[in-house]
Formats: structure tokens, sequence, C-alpha cells
């Protein structure tokens, strides 16, 4: 059967708003709020939050329908991976520190579609498809002591037996729209932590933490070399009380499996990473365009039927470009459709999102270099490109992480085997 790249009409309609919004409300605003950190893109927010309910509606129904057996396919949180990937993109074109405030569950979606039950993905999903204002989602997994070392979870939930309550205690670092989720009285984050430290892994269980729980306090906002817009938080849980029910899954702490706390987050990468690369290509191909366009300006055209010889350094550099950015592309692609076909993915969605990650720094490194000081300069967003790329490479697990997952993956090593 022959493959068809010819985007399907559905997200050529969504993508011609996207683009709107894009380029006539997140390009303008994107060097202000590049300047002031953590200044709500207040205008963003009011222009996506109904389009985001209504997706949020139709997702909740797609849920329910596979519950009962009778979706054939899984699907991302609001509309088809596919469809978000290319949502993402162009959002990241437009800005990507603006894109990470869109009014969603975000992370905390994935994890909750990733190990919750049908019975609490409506629950908690249920508040992005209803209500009056915006509501954001975030997760917290990284520590100061617990970064790409999962197992090292420090933050525990021990249960109440005579309340029925999880009191939650630790400290969590660097969560995305953290602070955003909890300003909001219908937010929440979902929470990793351990219910048995002698488990190791196994012992590590998500936990739907709601915005306005006694001992959850946000304690420090990071101020970050790019995607100034959206909030980094860190959160502390001090004796935060919780409701039994508000633990993702079963409780049960299987000591055989010693990675089933594990599998339970690396799902939700493998839904979030996907949409991690797509948005890097948004970011270094809106890098990539205006070095074209300025070197347009010049008189330097790209000469794409001639031979390697006869093409000078910079429109080497442009095809190269270009090349790096289609093939990071092509695994996101690859990525998101196996998502929307119901199968296992976290192998391409780790390719991608380790692709997708160091093809955007190279390129918008590049794209300073070629444009020389005004590159460098605060005149034009190349330069902010530039500091909004390395996040990539670094969140949703590094590049270095995700390249060992990839090789695991295909050699057949555990993390023991190779590290």
């Amino acid at each position: 059967m022959p493959i068809s790249f010819e985007i399907p009409e559905r997200i050529q309609q969504n993508l011609q708003m996207t683009e709107a919004l894009a380029t006539g409300i997140m390009r303008p605003e994107a060097r202000a709020l590049d300047e002031n950190e953590h200044q709500r893109p207040e205008t963003f927010i009011k222009m996506t939050w109904p389009v985001n309910r209504e997706q949020q509606k139709r997702a909740l129904d797609r849920l329910a329908k596979g519950a009962a057996g009778e979706a054939p396919r899984r699907e991302g949180p609001g509309i088809r991976m596919l469809d978000m990937i290319y949502t993402f993109e162009m959002l990241s074109w437009g800005d990507v520190g603006q894109m990470l405030c869109m009014p969603t569950a975000l992370l905390a979606g994935a994890a909750i579609e990733a190990v919750g039950t049908p019975e609490q993905q409506e629950r908690f999903l249920r508040r992005y498809a209803e209500g009056d204002a915006p509501v954001w989602g975030a997760m917290a997994m990284t520590e100061p002591g617990a970064g790409s070392d999962t197992s090292a979870i420090q933050t525990t939930a021990v249960l109440d037996e005579a309340t029925n309550e999880w009191v939650l205690n630790g400290e969590k670092i660097f969560c995305t729209n953290g602070k955003l989720a909890l300003d909001e009285s219908n937010g929440l984050v979902v929470v990793w932590a351990t219910v048995d430290r002698s488990a190791g892994r196994a012992g590590m269980k998500p936990f739907v933490v709601e915005a306005g729980t006694p001992g959850v306090t946000v304690e420090k906002v990071e101020i970050k070399h790019g995607i100034r817009a959206s909030d980094t938080a860190s959160i502390v849980f001090r004796d935060a009380r919780i409701p039994y029910d508000n633990i993702l899954g079963s409780p049960e702490v299987r000591q055989r499996d010693t990675t089933e706390g594990f599998k339970g987050a690396m799902a939700t990468f493998d839904a979030s990473r996907p949409l991690i690369a797509a948005s890097a290509i948004g970011v270094g191909r809106a890098a990539l365009e205006f070095v074209k366009e300025k070197l347009a300006a010049e008189g330097i055209t790209i000469p794409y039927g001639e031979p390697v010889h006869a093409r000078t350094a910079v429109q080497r550099d442009v095809l190269e470009m270009e090349a790096q950015l289609k093939a990071a592309w092509l695994l996101t692609l690859r990525a998101a459709s196996l998502v929307d076909h119901g199968q296992t993915n976290n192998l391409e969605a780790s390719m991608a999102k380790t692709k997708a990650g160091k093809v955007v720094t190279w390129v918008t490194q590049k794209a300073v270099e070629i444009l020389g000081p005004l590159g460098y300069s605060r005149e034009w967003l190349v330069e902010k490109w530039m500091r909004d790329a390395k996040i990539n490479d670094i969140y949703e697990g590094t590049g270095q992480i995700n390249t060992l997952i990839v090789a695991r993956r295909i050699l057949g090593y555990s993390s023991r085997e190779l590290r």
C-alpha cells in the first residue's frame, strides 16, 4: 500500500486557525513576554481556552467509548496525537513559551490517561471540559536529588488508615506550569512519590494533588534561560493530605515487578515526548525560515538542484538545516501515528525526542552564526529561539537518557546492563 504524505484535510483546516494565532498573537508578543518573565500571556490564553475545552469534551467521549470496548484506537488528550503534533509545532513556531501556557491538562493529562482508571480519567479530566475559567495541569517528578534516576525519588506517600488519606512529604523541582496549576482553584498536579522505599521503582506511584490542598506550597519560580513566558516551579509537600482515591491506578506494590512504577512514568513520557519533539521542530523551523528570509533579501538563494561543490558554505548549511529538521519531523510523525493506532511507541518516542532536541539546538545556533552580530542581538527573535531551543534537549528526559533508552530497546539490554 502506498504511503501518503499529504496533510489530512481536518489538520489543514485546524492549521489555518493555528497559524493565524501564531502569526497574529504569539509572534507580536513574544519579545515582551520574554523580557517580562512569568507575565501571563493573557491574550493567548483567552484565545485558546475555549478551543481546548471543546477538544477535552471530545477526548472524554473517546475515553468513555474506549472503556466500553467501542473505540479501536487509543487517541491523545483532546484530539488525535497526529493532530496534536501539528498544533504543537505551529504554536511553537509562534512562541514556545506561550505555547506551554495553554490551559490544558498537558503532562498531568498524559499521566492520568497512561496510568489512571477510566473512572479517574473521567473525574479528573472533566474539569478541563467544563467550567467558566481556564484550568492548568502539571506533573511533578524531578527532585533535588533525583533527576534522570527516578529510583532515587525521596518524596513519600504514607497511608493514614484512620482517615483513609495519603500523606505526602517531599520536594519537587522544575515543574512546568506548577504555579499556574496550583494558582487556579480547579488545577491539579500529578506527583510521583514512593509508597515503599524498600521496593525501589516498584514503589513509585502517581498521585493527583489538587489546588488548594493544605500543606502544598510553591516555594520558588525559576528564572530561566529560555521559555520565559511559562513558569517552572519548585513545590514542597508538608504533610499534605489527599483522598485515598487520588492515587492513579492500583496502590498495590508488586515486589516481583521491580519496574512497575517506572513503567507508569515511562508510559506518560511515551505520550508526551512526540509533542516535545514537535515543539522543538517548530522553534527550529522559525529560525530556518528567518535565515532564508534574510538571505533572500540580500540576493542569496538556495540552489536545490545544483551539486554540492557548486554551493557556497552558507547554502550548504541551510540545506543541512532543512534536511535535519525534516528527518526529525519524520521520526515525530512515526511516533505519533503509533499512538493513534494503539501501538507501543516507547522506542520511537525517544528517537524523535532525541533527534529533535539535538537538531533544534544545532539549527538555532547555526542561524545565529549565519546572521552574525544582528543574529546575536535582541533586535531579532533569532537569539531568543536559540535560548528557547536548548530546553528541548533537557526536559522530558535529557538527550543522553533518551539515547540510552533507544540503545537499550534496539540492543535488548536492561538499564543495569547498559548505563
